[in-house]
């Protein structure tokens, strides 16, 4: 079974699909599991936030989620979310498939490790390779126009960015920033799912000066918005490639 989030904007993929509610250790996931096929491959959909986007980044129950996916018997897990830039040359409409990420998160519930065994994950390379290699293949048959790697800085929110963060976190070599890809993939990965992102650009985090403003919420749903078929494509076309290589 393949695994796939909906992020802001993205809450729906199935269109033939029946819920599933699961009692997990760590309490409800964040809605229904859909359950459902595609071209014959079985596929479980959790919208990340919630219908109606009604759950904040920090407030997500990632533990929940990723357990009740492996109950399910999700082996791959493609996880496509809303991203700001913070280069240039990503701009508001690209498509990007990172390939490395950075944590600056708090006080979320990001392991499942709780001893006396301690099992240390290797955490080097978080997103899979061949997954990531399928993933800017569906992109660019789905017409996306796709940057295949980049570095994406995830942040606590639910606010946005000072200028001085923007800049501090641009200056350190990161491109995109994003809210909720921390502890999604390593959550993921303790439980032995492989994980790829699929992130859509819609805005500059806080802009340029002198001449983008700061993104705003309203800006991310309104841009997002215009990308929504090109990533039902993307993902629809990823998860029967997939499929394909697990046959392999």
């Amino acid at each position: 079974m393949i695994g796939v989030y909906g992020g802001t904007g993205f809450y729906e993929l199935l269109d033939d699909a029946r819920a599933e509610d699961m009692e997990t250790p760590y309490g409800p996931t964040s809605d229904h599991i859909m359950v459902g096929a595609v071209e014959g491959i079985d596929v479980a959909f959790i919208a990340r936030h919630g219908q109606g986007h009604r759950l904040p980044p920090h407030a997500i129950p990632y533990r929940a989620n990723a357990w009740a996916m492996k109950e399910l018997g999700v082996t791959d897990v493609i996880g496509p979310c809303a991203a700001g830039s913070l280069v240039p040359e990503f701009e508001p409409g690209d498509f990007v498939v990172p390939d490395q990420l950075v944590d600056r998160t708090w006080g979320r519930a990001s392991t499942f490790v709780k001893g006396p065994d301690v099992n240390h994950m290797s955490f080097a390379d978080p997103y899979s390779e061949p997954h990531r290699e399928l993933a800017i293949a569906a992109c660019r048959a789905a017409g996306a126009s796709v940057h295949d790697e980049g570095t994406t800085v995830v942040v606590q929110g639910p606010r946005f960015s000072t200028r001085a963060e923007s800049r501090w976190f641009a200056e350190s070599g990161f491109h995109l920033i994003n809210m909720t890809q921390m502890p999604e993939v390593s959550l993921s990965r303790e439980l032995g799912m492989e994980y790829v992102n699929i992130a859509v650009i819609t805005d500059y985090d806080a802009g340029i000066e002198g001449k983008i403003a700061p993104v705003t919420h309203e800006i991310v749903l309104k841009r997002f918005a215009l990308s929504i078929d090109t990533l039902r494509g993307a993902v629809l076309g990823l998860i029967t490639s997939i499929a394909a290589l697990g046959e392999q």
